[in-house]
């Protein structure tokens, strides 16, 4: 009778830690906290830690062993993605019915059908599984535009995916597959990773032959912007080797955690020169979590353009290097035109952090939830007020950015030529026209005005802070300007307000 009381309770005890040990797991699996904020039934992302980055490095064995069991935790989670497209095939040369050599080792598109015949693009790239339901987060030029996506997973399973959502302005996009037997990577903290730090990337360069290529490397640097890649930029740099294939393929950290996702490379021959970006994983997860929830990315809108200020701007506008943003255009109806903001206020703080650079700004903004109630402390003329708004939602269509105009050989002493934008110019450029406004006709290449930004078919709106209305008050203003003096300009390009400062 003992002996039968004691077993019932331990089988009680056992049961009891089933039920306790459940509910915490399915605690951590549906309440996945990201930016402070706890999501209910969202993805089920894995939380189980890894232990490598306390793997004891005793000697050169274990130091390489290390290593392979970074390779060996994430490999797993990255798949090959194969995509799809139908094309009419329209215009062929001669010449593309015989290819090349390279065109399957770089799964470039098929090529050298008759005019009207339809052809099959065939695209390859590299995706991470995040879920163990699986969600894979890959690159948006990966799958863009595909008729057909599958991936081929580390078991060699080649499985059928449906894209959930793309978004373009980052270059993520999420993809789902229906199958079990997943290993979802962790995915880590992408702020806490430091220059220098040891990072492995891992996708699939060149060809489906080279699967799960692992190279290694160290984060070269972060906060990568102004590349050109994409609309919202905050990569890491890596010189682990990144090529053509590799994009939407992982880069983890000596933890086998998931820090980036790789997603191009700078190359003046195509190919691996030791300089690679990924996107950061916080920005890719919220990314991640948007798109599976709404099946699109929302983001905080402000209504302003700003640009760094550099130290031409510093001198002309007595502010410091380093310290702020500039405001140029200031959208009619805005949250920032609600709120007082202006066209050459200086943005020193948003949310009492101190704001360093245009590109740190606009993509913190973005990060908001339109109706977000954010703190500005804004500088003007000398004194600082600090502006309270409201976040709306972003339009589809943001204020549209320049395309310089051609430029022409001139020899004015300023580096720029100057006329008034009459009717018939302002047809023949397709600009709208305006009272007394003034555009730039052409500009020398060599000139400190071309240096500093300025281009061929900028309208002024302002020399020195001193406005123009008309074109006689601008050859008044630019009567006074001597050779060394500083000019300071405030000028309209494609709808944008941009200042400009350099010696003539």
């Amino acid at each position: 009778m003992r002996k039968k009381n004691t077993f019932m309770k331990y089988l009680l005890l056992v049961f009891a830690g089933t039920v306790v040990g459940a509910l915490v797991f399915s605690n951590v699996e549906f309440n996945v906290a990201l930016n402070g904020s706890s999501f209910s039934n969202s993805p089920r992302f894995a939380s189980a830690k890894n232990s490598i980055e306390s793997y004891p490095i005793q000697s050169l064995q274990s130091f390489n062993e290390a290593f392979v069991q970074i390779a060996e935790s994430a490999t797993p989670s990255v798949v090959t993605i194969f995509t799809e497209k139908t094309v009419n095939q329209q215009m062929v040369s001669p010449f593309s019915f015989f290819g090349t050599p390279f065109d399957d080792f770089f799964g470039m598109p098929k090529r050298g059908l008759p005019n009207g015949r339809k052809e099959v693009q065939r695209g390859l790239g590299s995706g991470v599984i995040v879920t163990d339901d699986g969600y894979i987060l890959t690159n948006n030029h990966v799958i863009d535009g595909a008729d057909v996506v599958y991936i081929r997973t580390f078991d060699n399973r080649k499985i059928a995916a449906k894209v959930i959502g793309k978004d373009p302005k980052t270059d993520l996009a999420v993809i789902k597959v229906n199958a079990k037997g997943f290993k979802p990577i962790l995915i880590g903290d992408s702020d806490k990773l430091r220059v220098g730090e040891w990072v492995i990337a891992i996708g699939s360069p060149l060809g489906e032959n080279l699967a799960r290529t692992v190279t290694q490397g160290i984060v070269s640097a972060k906060g990568r912007a102004n590349v050109g890649l994409a609309d919202y930029e905050d990569f890491i740099q890596t010189d682990a080797a990144i090529n053509p294939g590799n994009s939407g393929g992982a880069l983890v950290n000596i933890n086998g955690d998931l820090v980036g996702i790789n997603t191009a490379i700078a190359s003046r021959t195509g190919g691996f020169e030791g300089i690679g970006f990924a996107v950061p994983s916080n920005m890719a997860k919220a990314v991640l979590i948007s798109l599976i929830n709404s099946g699109k990315v929302t983001r905080g809108y402000l209504g302003i353009t700003i640009q760094d200020i550099d130290e031409n701007l510093a001198k002309a506008m007595n502010l410091k290097m380093g310290e702020g943003v500039l405001v140029g255009t200031v959208v009619d109806g805005s949250p920032a035109a609600k709120s007082g903001v202006r066209t050459g206020d200086v943005i020193l703080d948003f949310n009492t952090i101190k704001v360093k650079s245009s590109v740190e700004l606009r993509n913190a903004i973005a990060r908001e939830t339109p109706g977000t109630i954010v703190k500005m402390r804004v500088q003007r003329e000398g004194s600082v007020r600090l502006v309270s708004l409201r976040l709306e939602a972003q339009p589809s269509k943001e204020v549209a950015s320049a395309t310089p105009a051609e430029r022409e050989k001139v020899t004015a002493a300023l580096g720029f030529n100057a006329e008034e934008l009459t009717a018939a110019l302002a047809e023949r450029l397709n600009l709208k026209q305006g009272a007394g406004r003034v555009i730039i006709t052409a500009i020398d290449p060599s000139s400190n005005a071309y240096t500093s930004g300025l281009r061929s078919g900028d309208i002024i709106l302002s020399i020195n802070r001193q406005s123009v209305s008309s074109f006689s008050q601008y050859s008044a203003i630019v009567k006074t300007i001597k050779a060394g003096n500083m000019l300071f300009l405030l000028v309209e390009r494609g709808g944008n307000r941009i200042y400009f400062a350099f010696n003539v």
